[in-house]
């Protein structure tokens, strides 16, 4: 073979196995192409490294991976990313957010695990994704209108993925996401999906209504409900 066509071969193989992973707005069946679906984090660790002021500025709007697998006992749901989650690309990633104390306080770890570690939770059966997709200073940057648009894509990814459990981070959250006013922490009577639902409180540090212990302990209950 001509040398100038073996090189284009070779490349279009390597353009074929290192296709881009699905983003945000995809199908997530080809049969389907109005049902979207989020991209996949990849099982490997990754240096979690203090970003710069300009880091976080350019990480606004900026998406952050699902941490999926099949066969989770509970896809625990975040409101949406911060601009430091989404700049070290790791979810609750900010310093002072519980969530990976509580995690690991309420029994669903044997040890805290570091943001950069994520990765390792589908093998416990556990996984992390996002009402809205859109990194923020804040949450209450979110308009209503993103929030119940993430809540559809939320309920597409867990029929396609089918958790056990769904636990959303942020009962404010929930209410505007899914229509429901007068939802509030623990479990729900509805389901999403033929996927039980469980409301958390936001493990955020600025969330000063629930302590450590308590949060911990709001976790535990789900994780004794969910089975070991």
């Amino acid at each position: 073979m001509p040398s100038h066509m073996a090189a284009r071969t070779v490349a279009a193989t390597r353009s074929a196995q290192d296709g881009e992973p699905a983003q945000r707005g995809e199908s997530a069946r080809p049969t389907q192409p109005t049902q979207p679906t989020r991209p996949t984090q990849p099982r490997q660790p990754t240096q979690l490294s203090r970003p710069t002021p300009a880091d976080l500025t350019a990480a606004a709007a900026r998406t952050l991976p699902d941490v999926t697998g099949p066969n989770l006992r509970v896809l625990f749901s975040g409101i949406n990313p911060s601009l430091y989650s989404a700049a070290t690309g790791h979810h609750f990633a900010r310093p002072g957010n519980r969530f990976w104390p509580a995690l690991h306080q309420s029994g669903f770890t044997a040890r805290q695990l570091r943001p950069d570690e994520q990765y390792l939770l589908p093998a416990l059966g556990l996984g992390i994704t996002n009402v809205a997709a859109r990194a923020t200073a804040r949450a209450d940057e979110l308009t209503e209108a993103e929030l119940r648009d993430g809540g559809q894509v939320l309920l597409g990814l867990v029929e396609r993925i089918r958790p056990r459990w769904l636990a959303v981070l942020g009962v404010t959250a929930y209410r505007t996401a899914f229509g429901q006013r007068q939802a509030a922490v623990g479990p729900r009577p509805e389901q999403l999906g033929g996927t039980r639902v469980w409301i958390l409180p936001n493990p955020s540090g600025l969330n000063a209504h629930w302590s450590a212990a308590d949060l911990a302990a709001a976790f535990a209950r789900l994780r004794q409900t969910a089975g070991e």
